[in-house]
């Protein structure tokens, strides 16, 4: 399946998530945040990005659960199902987040598959919480705002921004505070993460650092020195396909997760 203009991502949204084998709802930092976890094995965590959702993943949950794998979505805080509170959005905010689900559900350790404004709280989380992260698969994030491009718009990004919005309307406790939202999340995007070249040094997980050879959002020089500066870190250029890879070409994005996975195995 490709999807290559998100004529179908718009039209639908992504497959439908499976039935969980756990959902629920944790309180954490004025916020409640929503999860759901399907299959057993070792635990894999997937972020998705700013103004998406949790079934933006519907393409890649049962190819995790399928390899052994479970895989535990969470709508960031703010997004989807999950709530916030009044204060900024920051990723350290939802790192915290993060954690919590991970406490409620007992999971010791995880892999992380971070989507744009995921893959920067799973970075961020992986710092603060080396112990618990086993690795972070980091496609289609800047660590400073540095590393991206003028925005340009464009129809992919048009067709993908118009399903945020439905799933927005359909989803969120505040349906009507899409635009609210909007600018509260881009106002964290332009000044936040601020990562120096000796914090992304001081990352002690194996990191792939993965990026759409067509990204609309980041600078391919930012994604070179973020695998130059995080100790050990790979480079993956995603041939193709551009920040939305996850939904124009599953396959091939998830190909590339498992084997990153596997690598850490």
């Amino acid at each position: 399946m490709t999807d290559d203009e998100l004529v179908k991502f718009e039209a639908e949204g992504a497959a439908a998530l499976p039935a969980p084998d756990e959902e629920g709802v944790v309180a954490n930092e004025g916020a409640e945040i929503w999860f759901a976890a399907y299959g057993a094995g070792p635990a894999v965590i997937m972020l998705h990005g700013g103004l998406g959702n949790s079934g933006n993943w519907g393409y890649q949950v049962p190819a995790i659960v399928a390899s052994g794998r479970r895989a535990v979505v969470i709508d960031s805080r703010g997004h989807g199902r999950s709530t916030r509170d009044d204060r900024p959005y920051r990723y350290e905010l939802m790192a915290s987040d993060v954690l919590a689900v991970m406490d409620r559900l007992k999971i010791d350790k995880a892999s992380f598959i971070g989507w744009s404004d995921g893959a920067c709280t799973a970075l961020v989380f992986a710092d603060r919480h080396p112990e618990r992260t086993s690795g972070v698969f980091f496609f289609a994030c800047n660590m400073d705002p540095s590393g991206t491009k003028p925005f340009v718009a464009t129809p992919v990004i048009d067709r993908c921004f118009s399903r945020h919005r439905k799933d927005y309307t359909a989803l969120s406790r505040t349906p009507d505070q899409f635009d609210v939202f909007v600018q509260a999340v881009s106002k964290m995007m332009a000044t936040e993460p601020n990562y120096s070249a000796k914090d992304l040094a001081r990352i002690r997980v194996p990191v792939a650092v993965v990026l759409g050879e067509q990204d609309e959002f980041i600078k391919p020089e930012h994604a070179d020195y973020l695998a130059s500066s995080i100790p050990d870190a790979e480079l993956i250029l995603l041939s193709g396909v551009s920040h939305f890879a996850p939904l124009q070409r599953p396959d091939y994005f998830n190909r590339e997760i498992l084997g990153f996975l596997d690598r850490l195995s």
